[in-house]
């Protein structure tokens, strides 16, 4: 697990970096996103799409919009590569580990102004987030136990112990 607070970054481009590189394991993350910083596949915008550019490589996901948000997706490499380094100190295999929960959420906005004619100020908002990953490591699969067995109620259950004490 590993978070960053108050980040200098726009939400609704990180929002929609850490939706895509949730469910992913650690290393096809990090390699999607250098892939991202190449502008060799983009991240889908699946939500915040007002007045957001089209591009075919969007397609990959079944959409039309993408962008190549830089700022965010360096923001998020960070956080992963601390994230590999915290499950390298807690004895976690970096190979089977999966990213199970991304999390941004809005934080204060970061407040300045900008000067207008007439002696005018406009306020300047920055809208700063809440970056958080946890990751968990994948085992192998466990067979189902064979479930042939007569359910006992309770009244059974309890039958079959006063008869094993006798």
């Amino acid at each position: 697990m590993c978070r960053i607070d108050d980040a200098r970054n726009h939400f609704k481009n990180t929002y929609n970096v850490a939706r895509v590189c949730k469910g992913m394991k650690l290393k096809k993350a990090m390699s999607y996103l250098n892939d991202v910083l190449d502008h060799k596949q983009c991240i889908p915008f699946r939500r915040f799409t007002k007045h957001i550019g089209r591009t075919a490589q969007a397609k990959a996901f079944k959409l039309s919009q993408g962008r190549w948000p830089e700022k965010s997706v360096k923001a998020v490499q960070s956080l992963l590569k601390n994230v590999h380094a915290n499950a390298e100190a807690k004895g976690l295999d970096t190979e089977k580990c999966v990213i199970t929960h991304a999390l941004v959420q809005r934080a204060v906005n970061g407040r300045r102004r900008t000067y207008r004619a007439h002696g005018r100020v406009t306020p300047y908002l920055s809208s700063n987030c809440h970056i958080e990953f946890h990751v968990t490591e994948i085992s192998e699969k466990v067979q189902k136990a064979d479930d042939n067995k007569a359910r006992l109620t309770k009244k059974q259950a309890a039958r079959t112990r006063l008869a094993i004490s006798k």
